[in-house]
């Protein structure tokens, strides 16, 4: 599987690269430690080449989308952010097996293949954008479907986007940021800047 685009259209254009190096403003200036890499990846460390090698974000606001509460609030907040910075957003929606929704259409006792599952989320993904980007209406925007873990997919995005912006279930604060958690694992090692949205914001 892959991280194809869909909706496609133009935007984006000419960007800089802030969350290279050192002084990365989403870690507090300090260069993170790679994550611990395995064989077979790519983009520094911990992301696997299947499912994410062709998930091509060149610029622009990219966030993490998958149906929760806290994701559709970062969606919507990183869709004004892409509307202010005149920019393409777009939306990652990363799958497993372990945590891919059935597709209601496949018989009982059938298994679907990585194929439906995969449309099937492609499908109800952009349904899902579409209703919840009404207000954003010339904002453009393309949907990329993964077949990855969510902290995979989302550093394969935040190596070419200008920022990455992903939901918090936590209570706020420190504290809500609980080891492991997808967040964290983007504020410490993402490419570029981060922003975290609190179900309050």
């Amino acid at each position: 599987m892959t991280g194809a685009p869909t909706s496609v259209s133009t935007g984006g254009g000419g960007r800089s690269r802030p969350g290279e190096g050192p002084g990365n403003p989403s870690n507090g200036g300090h260069t993170p430690a790679p994550l611990d890499s395995t064989p077979g990846t790519r983009f520094g460390g911990g992301v696997p080449e299947r499912g994410v090698e062709l998930l091509d974000i060149p610029s622009g606001v990219a966030v993490g989308v998958d149906g929760s509460a806290s994701s559709l609030h970062a969606l919507r907040a990183a869709a004004e952010q892409a509307t202010y910075r005149r920019t393409m957003l777009h939306v990652v929606r990363a799958w497993t097996l372990r945590t891919a929704p059935r597709p209601p259409d496949c018989p009982p006792g059938a298994v679907p293949s990585l194929q439906e599952y995969q449309e099937y989320l492609r499908e109800q993904t952009e349904g899902l954008v579409a209703d919840q980007l009404q207000s954003w209406p010339d904002l453009t925007m393309q949907v990329h479907v993964v077949h990855a873990t969510a902290t995979h997919a989302l550093l394969a995005a935040a190596v070419g986007a200008d920022l990455l912006v992903v939901g918090h279930r936590g209570r706020g604060g420190f504290t809500g940021l609980l080891l492991g958690s997808v967040a964290e694992q983007c504020v410490r090692h993402a490419r570029c800047p981060v922003l975290v949205v609190r179900p309050n914001t």
